[in-house]
């Protein structure tokens, strides 16, 4: 099957059937990072992944990695080190941070190009993409980002500096995600990390069903307004 090219003047995608089977979910290239094509990608399941250097990739992988914030897994020891946790954990205070921290954290190199870091943060400033941070004392020590679709939230990536900071902030907005109302978190595609908090794969057919219904969802009204979370046991 041949890999789609796409126009910088169109903001059309193919649908994410045609996507490869090899490289799994590989859909189309090119385009531009705008927030419209951004918002437009996300609303039909569908994410930009690339490195440094090439074109821009749009991907939808088949099976797709879930979470359920309600079912988070938390080990023994996990739970022992949230009993005296001392991290502070907050909504959207720093987002461009997050990111930064999320570029500079990943030890295989980053598709988190500045072009990149650039596109996510106009979408924060339209209130589409969201961060959750953690901070000892004042220093942020880990975090997690992503973009809103309703009662789904799509996660892009999170960084940890310190014991347990991107699971303390994953689990603290599991927790504070499904008190506003959210139902499901996209993982993209499931690695060891993801599994062992929870984390499933589920046919990208079902997930696109799921990703149509959840949009029509809303959340809380002040769902995404800078606030300090708590992580619960």
């Amino acid at each position: 099957m041949r890999l789609i090219q796409l126009s910088r003047y169109s903001l059309d995608f193919p649908s994410p059937e045609v996507a490869l089977r090899e490289p799994n979910g590989l859909l189309a290239l090119g385009g531009d990072l705008s927030p419209a094509r951004l918002l437009l990608a996300y609303q039909r399941g569908i994410f930009p992944w690339y490195s440094p250097g090439d074109p821009i990739l749009w991907w939808s992988p088949d099976p797709r990695a879930v979470l359920d914030p309600a079912r988070f897994h938390i080990s023994r020891s996990f739970k022992r080190f949230l009993r005296h946790m001392p991290y502070r954990i907050t909504l959207n205070h720093a987002f461009a941070d997050v990111v930064a921290g999320c570029a500079s954290e990943r030890a295989e190199g980053t598709w988190i190009v500045p072009e990149v870091s650039a596109a996510f943060y106009k979408l924060h400033q339209l209130d589409h993409a969201h961060s959750v941070e953690v901070w000892l004392h004042d220093e942020l020590v880990g975090g997690l980002y992503g973009v809103a679709q309703g009662a789904l939230f799509c996660g892009e990536s999170m960084f940890s500096r310190r014991e347990n900071a991107s699971k303390t902030a994953l689990k603290t907005f599991c927790d504070y995600f499904t008190r506003q109302g959210g139902k499901l978190i996209d993982c993209q595609v499931l690695n060891p990390h993801t599994a062992s908090l929870g984390a499933a794969e589920i046919p990208r057919r079902w997930y696109l069903q799921q990703l149509l219904v959840m949009q029509r969802q809303p959340l809380a009204p002040d769902c995404w307004q800078p606030q300090t979370l708590f992580a619960h046991l």
